[in-house]
């Protein structure tokens, strides 16, 4: 469908600004998700509409508060904006505490499932978090949650102050096209469309708008994609734990494995010799561990070949 309606798109629609309001995308994901217009941001990336939000909710003396272990770009725009920050520690089990978050604070960032861990929670566990911080705005980051993970969207209509933020980078496979959303309030994404009508009225191309509609469409090729995804990662998890990885029930397209006798750093090093690429974190508490995203039945296969090789030497 998308490659379709690119394919087919006229270059004439190019000469023109693109609509600021992004108004057919924002009524397809509200079609989708069956909440009102008024209530779907969308911006350039979830990146984009994260940031956006930092911007644009988070101006308390007090720290904003996200895990020690998570996506990696929420102390980068906490410091770019100057935003004071705590980073809670997870669990001997990777696992977020949620009543660490019951203290002072100027906003709360959770990603659900989170990376690189792989770990979603429930949906109450996130309203456990929601409940306990009334003034606070939570930020609930699902860039994975289509891979098995149970969304917080059900808890828009019932807490003012929850914004719910997808991508189309994941499970929709369009990372190229740069296309976020947040989901809340109406009065929160009010707030966020004045910020971003103040900082760049047009930040989605035609482009974007017009593969976005058409991909929400296609249902059918979505749950099928993530079917793909998650079926290989079953199969995936079995081949390395016999392998001699261990690693936790994963909720994202990736696994985060560590093994039981050798260095995730060795490992690392000789798949990326043989042109095979895993991250590797080099820090505390995960640098035993790597992060190896799902690709192909045939990708997976000479992953578990090349490790075969590596560990039998």
């Amino acid at each position: 469908g998308v490659k379709a309606v690119l394919e087919g798109m006229e270059c004439e629609v190019l000469r023109r600004y693109p609509d600021s309001n992004v108004t057919l995308l924002v009524d397809s994901l509200a079609e989708l998700y069956k909440v009102k217009p008024e209530q779907v941001f969308v911006g350039v990336g979830s990146d984009d509409v994260i940031g956006m939000c930092f911007l644009t909710f988070f101006a308390s003396d007090e720290p904003i508060l996200f895990p020690n272990i998570t996506y990696s770009f929420y102390d980068v725009w906490a410091n770019l904006f100057r935003i004071p920050y705590t980073q809670i520690p997870l669990d001997e089990n990777l696992r977020i505490h949620k009543e660490d978050y019951r203290i002072p604070n100027g906003g709360i960032v959770i990603a659900n499932p989170n990376a690189p861990t792989s770990i979603g929670e429930s949906i109450e566990f996130i309203e456990d978090i929601v409940k306990h911080n009334p003034d606070s705005i939570v930020i609930v980051d699902e860039a994975y949650v289509d891979f098995g993970g149970e969304t917080a969207l059900p808890l828009v209509e019932k807490y003012p102050n929850v914004i719910v933020v997808q991508t189309f980078s994941k499970s929709r496979s369009m990372a190229g096209m740069r296309i976020g959303y947040a989901i809340s309030s109406p009065e929160l994404i009010g707030y966020l469309n004045a910020v971003k009508q103040s900082y760049n009225s047009y930040t989605m191309n035609t482009t974007s708008i017009i593969a976005g509609v058409e991909a929400v469409k296609d249902v059918e090729y979505w749950n099928t994609c993530c079917k793909k995804v998650m079926d290989t990662r079953a199969w995936s998890k079995k081949a390395l734990e016999e392998l001699g990885f261990t690693m936790p029930d994963s909720k994202t397209n990736f696994l985060f494995a560590k093994h039981r006798s050798v260095s995730a750093e060795s490992i690392f090093k000789a798949l990326r010799e043989r042109n095979i690429f895993v991250r590797y974190f080099n820090k505390p508490i995960i640098n035993e561990y790597l992060r190896i995203t799902i690709g192909t039945d045939s990708e997976m296969q000479e992953l578990m070949d090349a490790l075969k090789e590596i560990l039998g030497e």
